[in-house]
Parts: structure tokens; sequence; C-alpha cells
């Protein structure tokens, strides 16, 4: 699994709106779906209640993830610049390779 990790903090007054864009039904995950390989997305709240939110985007591999940017180039951008209303800021935390889960450490 390769999955993709951002960091955002939301506008205090988009908050609402952000979460259902960014989340698992939302808007970019509409998107993804159009690309093959696309395993899903989580959405995380910092705990205090900040409006600083984790976004995990799951492929089954890196190379769908690229195919799909390529095929939907421009409806990605388009999204991209429409949520940046959205935001006050977007960091990219990075791309990671799954090589377990707890359950399989446990079994």
């Amino acid at each position: 699994m390769y999955v993709i990790v951002w960091e955002f903090q939301a506008k205090p007054s988009a908050e609402e709106e952000f979460e259902q864009v960014y989340g698992p039904a939302g808007e970019w995950a509409q998107l993804f779906t159009r690309g093959e390989g696309y395993l899903g997305t989580e959405l995380h709240r910092e705990a205090n209640g900040k409006a600083r939110y984790l976004v995990i985007d799951r492929w089954g591999s890196e190379t769908a993830f690229q195919a799909f940017r390529e095929r939907w180039a421009s409806a990605y951008e388009a999204l991209d610049r429409r949520c940046e209303l959205l935001t006050e800021r977007e960091t990219p935390i990075g791309s990671f390779v799954r090589l377990g889960s707890y359950q399989e450490r446990e079994a």
C-alpha cells in the first residue's frame, strides 16, 4: 500500500466545508475514485479541537497514484485551486509504503 499524508490548517470560518471536501466521501475522494488502485481517504482532526488536520490518501501502489495524476491532472489542479480558499496552510508530510499492520503483528 502507498499512502500520501498531508497536514492542513483550515481557516476557522471554513472548517465544516473543509471536513466535507477532504473527508472520506468528499470531493477529493470522489475524484480519486476515477483512478484504479484508490483505496480510500482518512481525515483526522487535531484532538484539542484546533482546525489542524491530517489527510491520508491510500493507494494500491505509487504507480497507481502516478497514473491517476497523469490522467486527471486538470481536474486535480482545478479542485486544488478551489480548495485553497478553505485553508491557511497546506503541508505535504510525505509518501509512505506500508510494511505491515498492527493486526498482522498480533497474529
